[in-house]
């Protein structure tokens, strides 16, 4: 397969101590839920991939971790020769399908339990699904709860998918099995495992 140069552009500059320094982040994000974290522009995906949601795929995907592309970035030729280029990870037909998932647009996007849930014995075989946000802190405020979370946390990411508060209560009910979401916005990210629980909507 040929890359075009717009392709091939745009990866880490350098790999592993940026693929390093986004791990890390993503690891603290999931382990303190509704925390938000600084992500500098890393990466430099074609629009309309973010630099952050770019640099959470080049940091995750791989050639055993199928993605599955929302129907916006599934439409570039040049996002899907980016990802292919970068990462080697293949792509996934259907979201049940796909070990990641990335969403340009949240606000359209199918409903949760349409993707990949794990088993009972084998949990990890579940998606966790990268959205692109336009903020982490000036939308409707989430009120969380459950572990990584001392008492109450709150975030107010938007635009987010729709009835995400009784999507996710759907979530929460099919533990151990479930997705995760991983938040991005310009410059941060956040996010909420299947364990956290939104235990009330503000405004």
């Amino acid at each position: 397969m040929e890359f075009s140069t717009r392709s091939i552009d745009g990866g880490f500059a350098e790999p592993v101590i940026a693929a390093q320094g986004v791990f890390r982040a993503l690891m603290e994000a999931m382990a303190r839920p509704g925390t938000v974290h600084a992500l500098p522009p890393l990466a430099a995906p074609p629009a309309p991939l973010t630099a952050e949601a770019g640099a959470v795929a080049l940091t995750l995907c791989d050639h055993d971790t199928p993605v599955w592309l929302d129907p916006e970035l599934q439409g570039s030729a040049e996002i899907r020769d980016w990802i292919g280029f970068h990462t080697g990870a293949p792509f996934a037909f259907t979201p049940a399908e796909a070990h990641f998932a990335l969403v340009s647009r949240p606000g359209e996007l199918i409903a949760l339990e349409n993707f990949a849930q794990g088993s009972q014995d084998y949990p990890d075989r579940s998606a966790t699904i990268i959205l692109q946000l336009d903020t982490l802190a000036a939308g409707a405020p989430l009120v969380l709860e459950g572990p990584g979370i001392e008492t109450r946390a709150r975030l107010a990411p938007a635009p987010l998918p729709r009835h995400l508060a009784t999507q996710w209560r759907q979530n929460n009910a099919r533990f151990p099995r479930g997705v995760d979401l991983v938040l991005t916005a310009p410059g941060a990210i956040a996010c909420l495992p299947r364990t956290t629980r939104i235990v009330e909507t503000e405004g």
